[in-house]
């Protein structure tokens, strides 16, 4: 579905990716784990269109997205839930939901209020009233909205409280039901394992290993190396 090969991306001249390689298949749950710094949102950016790519392909169902606007990739397919949130705090949870919406799709105002309960009791309060993990169900539910095939999550549950960061992996487990397919960065790695199919480490812009949920599971060592757990 999503296919990354040899993708180098650089801000001028400071390459922060080397030679990545990774790949979402359809109604896979796939994570990218690293320490801070290590080119996990870079590495969103250049999916999306955000940060070009300086060498490799980007490929969506067999077309490539490299060099399209951000807003093609959207309408291709992609959602993304960014780093930060990024809601619009002077709109109602109502106006944010429906601005960026894609008719014709699945999700509606309806679907997206039945994952999100909390969100239908806040509809008509602006972005900047919400808490900082009501923020975060507007922004996975405003994704959604765009009706993508397949949902990248940038730092799923960062700075959220346990119990909220529970609701938010109770739901990138219902979408994985629903046969979404799913790019999650976090770092909270026992829940993405409850959740993710397969994973990959990226350190200093390369991927260091990839493998599947029991593999990285069984691997304290890579786990203590890579991800300081």
């Amino acid at each position: 579905m999503l296919e990354l090969r040899d993708v180098e991306t650089a801000y001028g001249r400071s390459q922060v990716l080397f030679r990545v390689n990774l790949e979402v298949r359809a109604a896979e749950v796939v994570t990218l784990l690293g320490r801070n710094g290590m080119g996990k949102t870079t590495t969103v950016k250049s999916i999306m269109g955000i940060a070009v790519p300086k060498a490799g392909e980007i490929l969506f169902d067999g077309k490539a997205l490299r060099g399209l606007a951000s807003y093609r990739i959207a309408q291709a397919g992609l959602g993304l839930v960014p780093e930060g949130r990024q809601v619009f705090p002077n709109l109602t949870v109502r106006e944010n939901l429906v601005a960026t919406a894609r008719r014709g799709g699945p999700w509606t105002l309806e679907r997206v209020f039945a994952l999100f309960p909390q969100l239908r009791e806040r509809r008509s309060n602006y972005g900047n009233q919400l808490s900082g993990g009501e923020q975060q169900m507007l922004a996975i539910a405003r994704a959604l909205m765009t009706n993508p095939r397949l949902l990248i999550l940038d730092e799923a549950t960062e700075g959220l409280a346990p119990l909220i960061r529970h609701e938010i992996y109770r739901s990138i487990a219902e979408l994985k039901a629903q046969g979404l397919a799913l790019l999650v960065i976090d770092k909270d790695v026992k829940a993405l394992c409850r959740v993710a199919d397969r994973h990959y480490v990226l350190e200093k812009g390369r991927v260091v290993w990839s493998g599947s949920t029991p593999e990285l599971s069984a691997n304290r060592e890579l786990q203590s190396r890579y991800l300081g757990v």
